[in-house]
């Protein structure tokens, strides 16, 4: 999932970054508000982390312009404030956690997922499409039973196909969600893991719609 971390100390942010890589989470790091405002309204996100003691532009600032401008992407604001009126403010003014710091790389990570499995309509942990279940925060494939080896990109692919099943995603969307800044992207990249994905699974379980892009059916066996 790609994440949006805005946090100007640099080394807090350069632990947040690997720390979230690790668990999975592709991660782009901007360190003041304007920053942020500019990449949240250009690109897309599964979720933004947000300092609110920032330069150029205040945290809340930013998290009230994306709102004012109907930006929906979940936000959690990761932030050294800890009173409560500063909990409200933030909570009230369109967060959708508040977080204080310091924070335990593992709780981050798993509010995280919470935060976009909500977004996306899903109350269970793992997500389920007829024989196929994914377990995100164990990094888990299981098909009819059995459990499947994906490698990173691959899991991310079929995490972003399943949380969008019924829909259509183009080969630029899948890309802009998979790939944080810096990461080079193979012309045929998302093709070769929809076919990784064909052979370990089932060759039905990605339709391609020509011209257009991927659906991954609601339902499938």
């Amino acid at each position: 999932m790609r994440t949006l971390l805005v946090e100007d100390d640099a080394l807090l942010g350069d632990g947040l970054r690997a720390g979230l890589r690790q668990a999975g989470f592709e991660v782009d790091w901007v360190r003041d508000g304007a920053d942020a405002a500019h990449a949240a309204e250009t690109e897309s996100f599964a979720a933004i982390v947000l300092d609110l003691g920032l330069p150029n532009m205040d945290g809340l600032a930013v998290l009230r312009r994306l709102r004012a401008r109907g930006i929906k992407t979940p936000i959690l604001i990761l932030t050294a404030r800890d009173a409560v009126q500063d909990r409200v403010t933030g909570l009230d003014a369109g967060a959708d956690d508040y977080v204080v710091k310091p924070v335990d790389l593992a709780e981050l990570a798993a509010r995280l997922r919470a935060l976009v499995r909500r977004a996306r309509g899903e109350a269970a942990p793992a997500l389920r499409r007829g024989d196929l279940e994914l377990d995100p925060a164990a990094h888990r494939v299981v098909f009819r039973g059995r459990s499947v080896e994906l490698s990173a990109r691959e899991f991310a692919l079929l995490h972003e196909l399943m949380l969008n099943a019924g829909r259509v995603l183009s080969r630029e969307q899948l890309e802009e969600r998979l790939y944080s800044w810096g990461r080079e992207v193979e012309s045929n990249a998302v093709e070769v893991h929809v076919h990784h994905l064909r052979r370990k699974l089932s060759p039905r379980l990605i339709r391609t719609i020509r011209g257009v892009g991927y659906l991954m059916p609601r339902d499938h066996s």
